[in-house]
């Protein structure tokens, strides 16, 4: 490989990270705004009565799944959609950096740092 590949390779990963980032936060949007409608037309309101409390992010992703395995997609479960695709954007930001940093950089540094950050998002997941 050629000097110039790395500046190739790092502004082919940062083009990578941006449409990454780009795309789950208007995913995200996407869903909460149709969840909303949805709720708005359906009953003039726009709020919405649950709680979470005392889940952590794989139990809520678990639970949302199950509703819409029954056939129970409902402005709820599209809101609650918009909000883990936001939650769960960084995350595969940090995964995305970290298989570049070992498959394409091959820079062990970096990798050992990013697998670091990315051991504490998920534990943070998984806390309630």
């Amino acid at each position: 490989m050629g000097p110039d590949s790395q500046p190739s390779r790092q502004l082919e990963m940062d083009a990578l990270v941006g449409y990454l980032l780009l795309s789950g936060v208007l995913l995200s949007m996407g869903l909460i705004v149709v969840g909303l409608a949805w709720r708005f037309a359906n009953t003039g309101r726009v709020s919405f009565d649950y709680s979470i409390k005392g889940m952590n992010l794989f139990q809520f992703v678990v639970n949302e799944i199950r509703l819409v395995m029954h056939g129970q997609l409902s402005p709820r479960v599209m809101v609650s959609g918009g909000i883990v695709v936001l939650m769960l954007t960084p995350y595969l930001r940090v995964l995305a950096s970290m298989v570049y940093f070992i498959a394409a950089l091959k820079n062990w540094k970096y990798s050992l740092f990013t697998a670091f950050v990315l051991a504490v998002l998920t534990f943070s997941l998984f806390l309630r």
